[in-house]
């Protein structure tokens, strides 16, 4: 004779408190919840538009300059510290956490061309249209003291930017040539140069910290080996590169911010063709950075916006603008990989969210599981119709709106021609070039 016998578990009912949450037993088979699918896409709508109902981006603004800010630099070792240049020679040290000002500098006559904080975070250098590089101590003197720099170059060209090296104690200018310095000297330790025209930005590479690339006003991007005299390769574009950002995660590729609205992701060791073309802007690209993760990129521009884009896509997720804000000069990503700083035309630094939607300070257990389980159903159901549209759906301004459309008929137009002339020519007279390839004019070695 068999006896069946049922057996509990206290442990999986019971309550350890009275103020803990009841268990409730639940059976997973997929027979016994025929409407979980329904149920899930509903679910999925409304957190998507919860999404959009609680994306309020912007945080602060941190105003003081007299002028443009035309340049900013992180803290390498504190989160909470940020620099900024403006076009009347001033600097300015800030801190994020009390959202003011705590050191202000007269570095130079006429704009702070770059600047950039050294590895350690002890000092940082700053490029002047004076013809000036000028070395300052972080902290801000005892007192009694007056504000000097610890160590200034004088140059015989006009230095437009600056970086330094991620490890050594040696750092990179560009003007009318890129020149090694060594922090101990006053004279460079080599001078590159690659044609004529004068290079506007330098960057050091995070990983393979002996390389470095820059861009010209000739519409070259030049990539040089520090360990080598001479330059390595470059591309020559349509239209000239503002300024380019290395990938922190990836060694080889870099992300390029051009005056044809667009920006272009290539990898160093095939130049032939970006690896990803991102067409959002409506006017130039006047400076990108990346996320500490590697998987995203913030871009400023001409048209008074800011975007963030996902490195393997092409349009933006998302885009940050107010009425207030003119041209976007100069943006960073911070190192918690939470914020975006951008500075602009009319004097000041924005602080915005990198996730729009996302609830700042401590979140209870229940809040983050709640928020992860939201993000996964919207994952699985992104490309639905009507939840894709909430999702991506963005209020612009109107003048960017009317140049989006305008460009979009433009666009249409110039792929009608091509297909009329296609259509209308010998086959094969008219190639087909792909979208990526169309910009790049040569690659030089």
């Amino acid at each position: 004779m068999r006896v069946k016998v049922l057996s509990r578990n206290p442990d999986d009912y019971v309550r350890e408190t009275k103020l803990d949450l009841q268990r409730v037993p639940r059976n997973y088979d997929p027979a016994l919840h025929p409407f979980e699918v329904p149920r899930e896409y509903t679910r999925a709508l409304n957190a998507t538009k919860l999404e959009r109902v609680f994306a309020k981006p912007f945080l602060s603004s941190l105003d003081g300059h007299r002028d443009g800010v035309n340049c900013m630099a992180k803290h390498p070792k504190s989160l909470s510290t940020v620099l900024s240049g403006a076009c009347d020679g001033e600097v300015k040290i800030w801190n994020l956490t009390k959202r003011q000002c705590i050191r202000t500098i007269q570095a130079h006559e006429g704009f702070v061309r770059g600047m950039c904080a050294r590895f350690c975070g002890t000092s940082f250098f700053t490029v002047g249209d004076d013809k000036t590089v000028k070395q300052w101590k972080m902290e801000s003197p005892e007192y009694g003291e007056e504000e000097e720099p610890i160590h200034t170059i004088l140059g015989k060209t006009v230095y437009t930017g600056i970086d330094h090296h991620w490890k050594e104690a040696v750092f990179a200018t560009c003007g009318h040539q890129v020149d090694i310095w060594d922090e101990q000297r006053t004279s460079p330790m080599c001078s590159l140069t690659w044609g004529f025209d004068s290079i506007s930005s330098v960057k050091f590479n995070p990983i393979e910290t002996y390389l470095l690339g820059s861009c010209a006003s000739d519409r070259n991007i030049v990539l040089y080996d520090m360990r080598k005299s001479t330059p390595l390769k470059k591309v020559i574009l349509n239209m000239r590169t503002n300024t380019l950002c290395w990938n922190p995660m990836e060694a080889f590729i870099f992300t390029a911010a051009n005056e044809d609205y667009n920006l272009y992701t290539f990898d160093m060791r095939f130049l032939e063709s970006p690896v990803t073309v991102h067409m959002d802007h409506v006017s130039a690209v006047l400076d990108v950075d990346y996320s500490p993760t590697g998987k995203e990129f913030v871009s400023a521009s001409f048209d008074k916006s800011v975007r963030i884009f996902p490195v393997d896509k092409g349009h933006s997720r998302e885009v940050y603008h107010t009425k207030r804000m003119q041209h976007v000069i100069t943006v960073k990503w911070t190192s918690d990989n939470k914020y975006i700083l951008c500075g602009s035309d009319e004097m000041n630094i924005r602080l915005w969210k990198a996730n729009a939607s996302e609830k700042l300070g401590v979140l209870a257990p229940r809040e983050k599981a709640a928020m992860n389980y939201n993000q996964k159903l919207k994952e699985k159901f992104q490309y639905h119709p009507k939840i894709r549209r909430i999702a991506q759906h963005r209020h612009l301004p109107k003048s960017i709106y009317c140049q989006m459309k305008e460009q979009r008929i433009m666009r249409e137009a110039r792929r009608r021609k091509e297909l009329n002339r296609r259509k209308h020519s010998k086959p094969g007279s008219v190639p087909l070039v792909s979208e990526r390839k169309k910009h790049i004019v040569a690659v030089v070695k």
